[in-house]
């Protein structure tokens, strides 16, 4: 590591808050759902005892990683009766109050005997394959996780004897191709449908946990491909403003961090990553150049007397500065540097101090690179690379 920039202003101390269970406080309690991969071991379990008994189901109870038990109603049964070696279910996704894509999702089970023992587990219709390293499943295996692959066997082991008998199970998702496209799973590698998703088998409504342990695991999937520079952005714009500015990169590298930057660079270091660039607009960079590596609005402010000082540090005038110390947002302030033709060097002040506190959190083990785009995500207005300045358009 090189000593500190003399440039810069001394370090601030770095904070990473913890995000509240939810994004708001609500005058009644959220509603939690189910995942899709509690969903997927009860359909399985409802055809398995369908095949077993020779009688279509009208509910089954499923057990949680944590034990806990719970009913699910079955939306459709069927057998095989021509054969009587098949059976088909589906139990439909509950998501609660998550905003979840595969709400209302059919998780479809088909269950058929087979002459080994034990069970053989797939993914069908609607169901992603893995087709890159990184993810913790075999590449050309179904996007099924390990949690949810535990809780089918253990379901369907409560109604047929895995001892003496054989089970090949596939897990469908009418529709899930099309789920699939509002998700990030063709970027990891998840290719043709969703994933088949879950640890505790709840989700938990506007879940904090699941966005960070996806984008941990995007760094990770990155990492996993022999890529070594991670582009984390803030939201939508600011990674399609970031692919624009990065073309040369693959898909893979760019990360929609949203407030959890601070989990995105210790990720990174894990991983051996030795890049990042952070790509955002001015609200999140001051946060961050304030030392905040979790930048939720209910954890975090936007400092005006950081802005302020930034603002006499590039030649602003006291009217200015002042301007600046009382502006509402850190939008009002980029519109006040912008009308003093300031936009420029204070947005590149603003950056400098962004690449170091993203240095220090990682204690020098990556090189930091930033870019502060315009509020439309079209332009690179400020940069710690000046041969960025200016693109993205």
């Amino acid at each position: 590591m090189t000593g500190p920039d003399p440039a810069l202003p001394p370090p601030v101390p770095l904070r990473e808050p913890d995000l509240p269970r939810t994004a708001k406080v609500r005058p009644v309690a959220l509603r939690t759902g189910w995942t899709t991969g509690t969903c997927a071991a009860a359909a399985a379990k409802a055809a398995s005892a369908a095949l077993f008994s020779g009688t279509a189901q009208r509910e089954v109870t499923v057990a949680l990683p944590s034990g806990q038990r719970v009913t699910f109603p079955v939306e459709r049964c069927e057998l095989d009766v021509d054969a009587g070696r098949s059976a088909e279910a589906v139990v439909v996704k509950d998501a609660g109050d998550d905003p979840d894509v595969t709400h209302g999702a059919h998780l479809t089970a088909t269950v058929s005997w087979r002459t080994p023992t034990g069970v053989d587990i797939d993914g069908g219709s609607g169901v992603g394959v893995v087709t890159k390293p990184g993810l913790g499943l075999t590449v050309g295996q179904a996007a099924i996780n390990p949690v949810p692959r535990s809780m089918i066997i253990q379901s369907v082991g409560e109604v047929i004897d895995l001892y003496t008998s054989g089970l090949r199970v596939v897990i469908s998702v009418p529709d899930g191709e099309r789920m699939a496209r509002r998700t990030t799973n063709a970027r990891l590698g998840i290719l043709g449908g969703i994933s088949i998703l879950g640890t505790t088998g709840i989700v938990r409504p506007f879940s904090t946990a699941s966005w960070r342990a996806s984008v941990e695991q995007a760094v990770a999937v990155a990492a996993a491909q022999g890529l070594r520079t991670v582009v984390l952005a803030t939201g939508g714009r600011t990674e399609s403003a970031a692919i624009r500015l990065l073309p040369a990169l693959p898909e893979v590298c760019f990360v929609e961090v949203g407030d959890f930057t601070g989990a995105a660079l210790r990720r990174a270091v894990e991983v051996g990553m030795t890049d990042v660039v952070f790509v955002g607009m001015a609200g999140k960079l001051t946060k961050l150049a304030a030392g905040i590596l979790m930048t939720h609005y209910t954890r975090s402010k936007v400092s005006p007397d950081l802005l302020a000082g930034i603002t006499t540090d590039a030649g602003g005038g006291p009217d200015l500065v002042a301007a600046v110390a009382t502006a509402n947002t850190a939008r009002h302030t980029y519109e006040l540097w912008d009308c003093a033709g300031l936009l420029r060097t204070a947005g590149d002040l603003l950056c400098a101090r962004v690449a170091e506190v993203l240095a220090r959190f990682t204690d020098g083990r990556l090189r930091a690179r930033v870019a502060m785009v315009d509020f439309t995500g079209t332009s690179c207005v400020a940069a710690t690379e000046p041969a960025w300045v200016g693109l993205c358009a």
